[in-house]
């Protein structure tokens, strides 16, 4: 990531001023700084807006064959590569890295660096699948190929249990938490052992990498790839 890239987005709303930019004053009023308008798109782009709401902001880039189901959106300083879906109501943060041919399922939520924790946006290589619901957030890298299962959370704070190798994969000082390539990632939990909490037999969430990619798992990711 390039550091004066953030602070020129930050810049950018400092400096910009609100301005009208509806659609129709009464059914549709859109105010937002002038610094930062909606994204010139057209056809010969190659990518495809489905009607219904969604947004892309300008200072971003969307590579050819990328897939908006609406309403989703894509913030400032973006990067959403080739054929990717972003499906309903799923958000790209500022800064945020999405790869080639990814699906950020429904509901979905990609961290950018604007959040007041971690300077660093989520980077999510090629070929991973978020599913829906899901939250990638404070600068966590999904190496390529994995799979993010519904309802999975992923921060600096919450370590990851490795289920395959017997390890917790946790953030440091210096780096961010990181997904390994391939790994299937559902919401687990684990058992408080230590104090009152562990007489009422409290548990905390914690993901876990179940496996990795198959031909199992590659099968239900080419439905993905039919359906879009």
């Amino acid at each position: 990531m390039n550091g004066w890239v953030k602070k020129g987005i930050l810049l950018g709303f400092r400096m910009g001023s609100l301005v009208d930019v509806s659609i129709d004053a009464y059914r549709q009023p859109w105010f937002d700084k002038a610094t930062y308008p909606v994204k010139r798109i057209s056809a010969d782009m190659g990518v495809r807006i489905v009607p219904g709401g969604s947004s892309i902001r300008d200072g971003c880039f969307v590579g050819r064959g990328v897939t908006c189901m609406p309403p989703m959106y894509i913030n400032v300083g973006a990067y959403v590569g080739e054929g990717t879906m972003v499906d309903s109501h799923a958000l790209i943060g500022s800064c945020a890295q999405i790869g080639r041919s990814c699906h950020i399922s429904a509901a979905a939520q990609i961290g950018g660096v604007l959040e007041p924790v971690g300077a660093m946006p989520v980077i999510i290589e090629d070929d991973v699948l978020v599913g829906g619901n899901c939250g990638v957030y404070e600068g966590t890298i999904v190496r390529k190929r994995a799979v993010l299962g519904t309802g999975v959370i992923l921060n600096r704070s919450t370590p990851i249990y490795d289920l395959v190798n017997d390890a917790f994969i946790s953030a440091t000082d210096d780096t961010p938490v990181v997904v390994p390539a391939e790994a299937v990632v559902v919401a687990g939990a684990r058992v408080v052992a230590r104090g009152p909490a562990a007489a009422h037999g409290i548990s905390i969430y914690t993901p876990v990498i179940v496996k990795y990619r198959d031909a199992k798992t590659d099968a239900k990711l080419q439905l993905e790839d039919l359906l879009r």
